[in-house]
């Protein structure tokens, strides 16, 4: 069972008990939190699992000196990329639009070109979304807040 199967069964019965605008409030308020904590650790280059992510390859045309190493997706973890979606049946955290395809290339470790109409290159896994241990945590006590209410 993977983690948005188990998340689901153990909420499912719980949130039924609310109204749809508190079920609602309760979606939007942990898909505001995940946003910040899938942000948070694609600013720190890290998976869910806690590893860091592979790094990118860089060539070196003939200069010397320091190499200026910029942290990757800088723009891709910003709140005009990494949407989210909520209502009272459920909540989604995820790019959309063309960076979308950008972000499933680096999630599931696929080949594409390097630029267009350009050589093809398979990108190592960097996952971008999914879920650690805290977040986990938060969710459950996010929902037991809201029930508690």
């Amino acid at each position: 069972m993977d983690d948005l199967t188990a998340i689901e069964e153990w909420a499912g019965g719980l949130l039924a008990q609310l109204q749809p605008g508190q079920r609602r409030a309760v979606a939007t308020d942990i898909a505001r939190k995940l946003r910040r904590s899938q942000q948070s650790r694609i600013k720190d280059q890290l998976n869910p699992d806690g590893s860091k992510y592979e790094p990118r390859k860089q060539k070196l045309r003939g200069k010397s000196g320091r190499i200026k190493r910029k942290a990757m997706f800088a723009k891709l973890r910003t709140v005009k990329y990494l949407k989210i979606d909520s209502d009272a049946n459920g909540l989604a955290v995820g790019f959309a639009g063309r960076v979308a395809a950008l972000a499933r290339v680096h999630q599931e470790g696929e080949t594409s070109p390097l630029r267009p109409g350009g050589p093809r290159y398979k990108y190592p896994v960097r996952q971008l979304l999914g879920f650690t241990a805290s977040e986990r945590e938060m969710i459950q006590d996010t929902i037991l807040a809201h029930l508690t209410l």
